[in-house]
């Protein structure tokens, strides 16, 4: 009986999430409320916090012990979620919804290329949700204005190439607005009422969301910037020490500390340079580590002139890894995947590449999606690390797995535990050398510098965040350390204080990947199956740290 009220519960929960944030309907193929935006009012926040506070004394009153054992941890999971839902909300990190890196100047646009436009009924459901982005639009400006006066916004150093993004929105023409797109092109079955759609569109674009655009571009240059931080430290926000404290249990999933977490990053970064440092003289090269960093940013032997030639690089890379996957996995995901460039508007100000899921539906496959712009800041040396981490037998492998799950709520099958996710991605880049993927040493060295840079992200986000460090400091450490071009740790550390914390998950969830695996080995010797071991490791989706640790002690126990 408690588990038909918990899966009762956990059904009810997953609907309501569909209606309040239609978004992410569309993003896994969940189509009922296309026609509609999230409400981004500060009523509707508030309403969103007070319904976690019910939800959770609702789950409470279900009986634990009388659950089954995977109902347990379903209980438990969701018991976690909903407490560090309500207990980061006094933080009010909804004032500040516009970055670099997100925000609706971005969001939306990118939105139109996950929407289906197959009948009439796609086009008229998106006809409506144009209409209502002017109003989410307001809504962020008036989320920036509270912000500003609760003193709850983002370093000005980060915001810089905003004011670009959101003038990318109306200095085109209506036929080359990416909200115009789906026009382009319609079905041939119904191209001539689409035609109809299509008027209507231009008069949405033209008229209503381009001017919308446009006012929040002047809010953000007489208003925004200028009340920006100058202090780049999450502790410079109120409450701001808590609530970096706050942020590395959620990121990480451990109860480790700011001054751990900078002492682990120090000892990682030493003992990968030691490797890097081997991993040049096979190259040949005569001169001192410095030496080397500067030559393999400015040598163009290590670049891609043309955009395409880049991204067919990825694909290539992608093809020669998918033969090699069933050696080290008995489950693979039935799901595909793709490469794609990130759009230009979005480009600049983003990382080298990320991952987005497929649709629950089938229509849409996995994408990895790389980074073109300035194609002298994206070296060879790095795509195989790359390609690893966020296609197979990374994110795209781990996240397809987990939607693939059955008899689970659907909570687990998108769990967001940046830990496991980013920890494995990261984990999988290391598994190219069981896959003799890094034969060359500059490929070699680009997987060494891809874990130095996340290693260096442990001693940069607690150096900014709570022991004072400044920009430059940040940016000369990964400089001295990595082999990352300079304009690609511009953009990264500016991500870093954007994004407190989160930086910090990859290489927390890689070592304790890593942990497990050699007790593993250690324990079970010629029982060790590495096919058996990651098996394990995905069967549940991402999963905290801890929880992982434990089922991995059982699988061992249960050996013995």
């Amino acid at each position: 009986m408690e588990d038909t009220k918990l899966n009762n519960f956990f059904d009810r929960e997953f609907k309501s999430m569909l209606i309040e944030y239609p978004e992410s309907g569309t993003y896994m193929g969940r189509h009922d409320n296309n026609d509609k935006l999230t409400d981004m009012s500060l009523s509707s926040i508030e309403k969103r916090h007070r319904n976690s506070i019910r939800s959770l004394e609702k789950i409470l009153s279900i009986k634990r012990s009388m659950l089954s054992e995977n109902n347990k941890i379903n209980y438990d999971l969701y018991v976690q979620k909903l407490r560090q839902s309500i207990s980061g909300f006094e933080y009010m990190s909804y004032l500040m919804p516009i970055d670099q890196l997100g925000g609706i100047q971005i969001s939306a646009a990118n939105l139109v290329g996950v929407t289906p436009f197959n009948n009439l009924d796609d086009y008229s459901n998106y006809l409506k949700r144009l209409e209502a982005l002017p109003r989410r639009i307001k809504q962020s400006m008036i989320l920036m204005s509270k912000g500003i006066a609760e003193g709850i916004i983002p370093p000005k150093v980060v915001l810089k190439s905003v004011p670009e993004q959101i003038k990318a929105q109306f200095t085109i023409s209506i036929e080359d607005s990416p909200f115009y797109d789906p026009f382009t092109e319609p079905p041939k079955s119904i191209s001539s009422e689409v035609a109809q759609k299509a008027k209507e569109a231009r008069l949405i674009i033209s008229g209503k969301i381009m001017p919308a655009f446009i006012e929040l571009h002047s809010f953000f240059i007489d208003k925004y910037l200028p009340s920006a931080r100058t202090n780049i430290s999450v502790v410079s926000l109120p409450n701001g020490e808590k609530y970096y404290k706050h942020l590395i249990n959620y990121y990480t999933t451990t109860d480790l500390s700011a001054k751990e977490i900078h002492k682990i990053g120090k000892s990682e970064v030493k003992r990968i340079k030691e490797k890097m440092q081997s991993t040049i003289k096979q190259t040949g090269f005569k001169g001192s580590f410095q030496d080397f960093l500067e030559f393999i940013r400015s040598d163009k032997r290590f670049y891609y002139d043309e955009e395409e030639e880049l991204l067919d690089g990825y694909r290539s890379i992608c093809k020669k890894i998918d033969p090699k996957l069933s050696a080290l996995f008995g489950k693979l995901p039935r799901i595909p995947y793709g490469v794609k460039p990130i759009p230009p508007y979005q480009a600049p100000s983003s990382p080298t590449a990320y991952y987005h899921g497929a649709s629950d539906d089938g229509s849409r496959p996995g994408y990895f999606w790389a980074n073109t712009y300035n194609l002298d800041t994206r070296p060879k040396y790095e795509m195989i690390a790359l390609a690893l981490h966020e296609a197979v037998p990374g994110h795209h492998l781990q996240i397809s797995l987990a939607q693939e799950m059955k008899n689970v709520p659907e909570f687990r099958k998108r769990g967001g535990y940046t830990a496991f996710v980013e920890g494995w991605a990261l984990y999988a880049e290391s598994l190219g050398e069981e896959m003799g993927l890094y034969k060359d040493p500059y490929d070699k060295f680009g997987q060494l510098t891809y874990e130095m840079w996340r290693a260096c992200r442990l001693v940069v986000d607690t150096g900014m965040h709570a022991f004072n460090w400044s920009r430059k400091d940040a940016v000369d450490y990964m400089l001295k350390n990595t082999g990352k071009t300079s304009y690609d740790i511009n953009v990264e550390v500016d991500r870093y204080i954007t994004w407190p914390g989160q930086a910090l998950a990859y290489k927390i969830g890689e070592l304790k990947i890593k942990e497990l695996r050699k007790k593993s080995e250690d324990t079970l010797g010629e029982n060790f199956n590495i096919r058996e071991f990651h098996d394990l490791l995905l069967q549940n989706g991402a999963i905290p740290l801890y929880l992982l640790e434990e089922q991995v002690n059982n699988y061992i126990q249960s050996y013995k």
